[in-house]
């Protein structure tokens, strides 16, 4: 099974990433742990993310599929993987399709968590107060709201004219949007 979620701030990707990859006995990849990770190792690209991250920049297209291309060919990833965090970009669906057309693999399927931009504006402030985040403030949250739909939605439309998209209602608690999930996936995928 290879997988990819998608979702904007606050929905709850990374958790049901989590669960969603351990239903299907693949790894859950982030492409943020794989940057800490790499970061943390020292390795040759955690030098280059070190690097562009400490000059306040964005880390390049090339360097994050570089990041993805070498975490896919590590051996709990044969059997399939669950991307949470990746593609972001045109491009960035360009690599992942070079990728997996040298493994004569496809993706099986794209989770679009869909939810109204009120409820996570609110689930994020209450979040930001918890956590002590002054700069998360309503409009920079929904700042960051507008900037994921602009960036997404031509990536979704992509998914959606190829017959992969999945959407799937993120709101509600973990247990019934995993529920969810895994029931539109099935249903799918037969």
């Amino acid at each position: 099974m290879r997988l990819l979620i998608m979702g904007p701030p606050g929905v709850g990707k990374g958790t049901q990433a989590v669960g969603v990859a351990a239903h299907y006995g693949v790894p859950a990849i982030s492409t943020g742990d794989i940057f800490r990770a790499n970061v943390k190792e020292k390795t040759e690209l955690g030098k280059e993310v070190s690097r562009i991250m400490a000059e306040g920049g964005y880390v390049p297209d090339e360097v994050t599929n570089a990041i993805v291309a070498d975490r896919l060919t590590h051996a709990d990833a044969a059997r399939g993987w669950l991307l949470d965090g990746y593609p972001r970009t045109a491009g960035q669906v360009a690599a992942l399709d070079g990728e997996l057309e040298k493994t004569a693999h496809g993706i099986d399927a794209v989770i679009s968590l869909v939810a109204d931009t009120e409820i996570l504006v609110d689930r994020l402030l209450k979040r930001a107060e918890l956590e002590g985040r002054a700069d998360d403030n309503a409009e920079t949250v929904r700042k960051r709201m507008v900037i994921y739909t602009e960036a997404t939605d031509p990536l979704l439309a992509t998914y959606r004219d190829r017959g992969l998209l999945v959407e799937v209602d993120g709101i509600g608690a973990i247990d019934e949007v995993a529920a969810r999930i895994t029931s539109a996936l099935d249903a799918k995928l037969g």
